[in-house]
Formats: C-alpha cells, structure tokens, sequence
C-alpha cells in the first residue's frame, strides 16, 4: 500500500482486507485465500464484462490463463 495514497483510501483497504480475511477463514484452507484475493479484487475493478477471463486479463495481462485457472480453482 503507498503511502501516498490518502487515508480514505487505505482506511477502505484496510477495511477489505480485514473482510477478505474472514471470509478466508470460512473457505478453510491457507491455499484458497489467493484465489478469493484475486476473484474479489476483479470484481471490483473496472470493466463491464465480469466474467473470470476478462478479470483475469485485468488483474495480470502478461499471465491471463494462469490467473485465470487459479481464479476458479478454489
């Protein structure tokens, strides 16, 4: 996180992370957490389409099939 972002926005982080957290706790194993990282943040960038490949294509466009897979694989 920069710390040069302004403090309602690492607040609001902070705040998703602390949400993410939890619901990792619930899905039970440490390897489903990057996924659900990865699945969430996705949907909460921009762009129309939400379907996992083109969330994919935004989170990392030099590797869209692995975060791709790794997106639905939980």
């Amino acid at each position: 996180m920069s710390s040069a972002a302004p403090k309602s926005s690492r607040s609001a982080e902070q705040r998703f992370q602390h949400y993410l957290d939890q619901l990792a706790d619930v899905l039970g194993h440490a390897d489903r957490r990057e996924p659900l990282r990865l699945y969430t943040t996705g949907l909460l960038l921009p762009g129309e389409r939400k379907s996992v490949e083109p969330m994919a294509a935004r989170l990392d466009p030099r590797h869209v099939r692995s975060r791709h897979q790794r997106c639905i694989t939980w």
